[in-house]
């Protein structure tokens, strides 16, 4: 028979699974953590249609345990989040193309940021600047982004946004890439610089792996 936590969680599930075919669309494909299923972390494929022409890779599993706040993090900043990474309709998903690591490093991103935040107490809240290692390096050979920060997506209703379910609110989190030189702003004068250079630029969070840097001239001008 089942625990009530378990019984808890899988009802939880459900909630966010309707919450996300509801506001996004049909989910595809379910991938299971690579580090095994004790994690309880899995990434949903929410497809492409005419209303939405993008792929969307989703965390499941995340918001089953509350993140440990650092001391000065306000009262109301959610605990329980999931994370999501929105890409063009042409990004391959399918299991031969996640092979090349052109392909797959978003959603090898979402599992690296999900365990950083398990595993290692990493605090991943509205702003929260990640970089992929000391110092950052590229995802891919195909770009130069290296390093994430986490804002609500730009390609959801708000009322996407949060979910109470079951015994929690829920947050989603949208995992934008930055460059290294926008990281690096980001950890001097804070994320509302980053994001309104971002919003400045027109450069939103669907996953350009060659889009413009903004904090590099281009054509002799800003």
């Amino acid at each position: 028979m089942s625990s009530p936590e378990s019984t808890a969680t899988v009802a939880r599930h459900a909630l966010i699974r309707a919450h996300i075919e509801r506001f996004i669309g049909h989910i595809l494909d379910d991938f299971p953590d690579p580090n095994g299923p004790a994690s309880g972390l899995r990434v949903l494929h929410v497809g492409p249609d005419d209303a939405r022409p993008l792929r969307t890779l989703i965390t499941l599993g995340l918001s089953d345990l509350p993140m440990v706040a650092p001391p000065a993090t306000a009262a109301d900043a959610p605990r329980y989040i999931e994370l999501m990474m929105t890409l063009p309709e042409s990004w391959p998903l399918d299991r031969t193309s996640l092979q090349q690591p052109q392909h797959h490093w978003p959603l090898h991103e979402l599992w690296r940021l999900s365990h950083l935040s398990r595993e290692q107490g990493q605090w991943l809240g509205w702003g929260t600047a990640v970089p992929h290692g000391t110092p950052p390096t590229a995802y891919a050979p195909d770009t130069a982004l290296s390093a994430v920060i986490l804002a609500p997506s730009l390609f959801v209703k708000q009322d996407f946004y949060e979910l109470s379910a079951v015994d929690r609110r829920i947050v989603f989190f949208s995992a934008i890439p930055l460059y290294r030189e926008e990281y690096e702003l980001q950890q001097r004068d804070g994320m509302e610089v980053v994001l309104a250079k971002l919003i400045d630029r027109n450069i939103k969070d669907v996953v350009r792996p060659q889009r413009r840097n903004t904090m590099k001239k281009r054509f002799g001008l800003f």
